[in-house]
């Protein structure tokens, strides 16, 4: 499944670079996935918002609805 999460979360990183930010995967444990918002996405005040709205439904729709998604600075 960790391969599943990282494929698709290099297809969400080139929507973060478009708006000038990305991401660093920290850790994924099982379904539990730890991210670094880096770049423009790093300060923004809607961080958590494209953690959980954006990233985590990405994957539970498209991966396996048990992941976690979770912001680590």
């Amino acid at each position: 499944m960790e391969e599943k999460i990282r494929a698709k979360l290099e297809e969400v990183r080139s929507m973060l670079q478009a708006d000038g930010g990305d991401l660093e995967v920290a850790e994924i444990e099982d379904t539990n996935v730890k991210l670094r918002l880096t770049g423009a996405c790093g300060g923004c005040p809607h961080a958590t918002i494209t953690i959980k709205q954006g990233i985590e439904r990405i994957l539970k729709e498209q991966v396996d609805d048990a992941i976690t998604v979770e912001r680590v600075e």
